[in-house]
């Protein structure tokens, strides 16, 4: 088994789009007007509209109503990271740079549909050890 994919799903496709390529710099692929995806090397985060929720059943799951659910990325370094997107994330921050007990140097912030995003930074040797294992 292999885990590939988290899916969020939004009344407004485009809008995470252009936020999920703002905050990582990566290109999100549009699929169609409904569905798209932004591909890191260890996982996609996928991003769906309301529409394509009939095709799985009625009332699954509702945008914009996770409580949850953290999306989480590891990166280079946060600190640089919250002060290359203090415009973007301005009123969103949940949590600016803070070491956490674990070992993560972490950046929490809400998406436009108030999903949680974690960027982080292993910080100590054993929370390295651990990501790279």
């Amino acid at each position: 088994m292999n885990f590939v994919s988290v899916r969020i799903i939004t009344s407004d496709v485009q809008r995470l789009v252009r936020f999920y390529g703002e905050i990582t710099g990566m290109p999100v692929t549009m699929y169609t007007e409904d569905f798209a995806e932004l591909a890191t090397p260890a996982c996609t985060l996928a991003i769906g509209s309301t529409r394509t929720l009939m095709l799985f059943g009625s009332d699954i799951a509702r945008p914009a109503d996770n409580r949850t659910a953290i999306i989480e990325f590891r990166v280079g370094d946060v600190d640089a990271e919250f002060a290359r997107l203090a415009e973007t994330i301005k009123g969103a921050i949940v949590q600016e740079p803070t070491t956490m007990p674990w070992g993560n140097r972490s950046l929490l912030f809400r998406d436009p549909d108030c999903n949680l995003v974690n960027f982080f930074t292993p910080v100590t040797a054993e929370a390295i050890r651990k990501l790279d294992s």
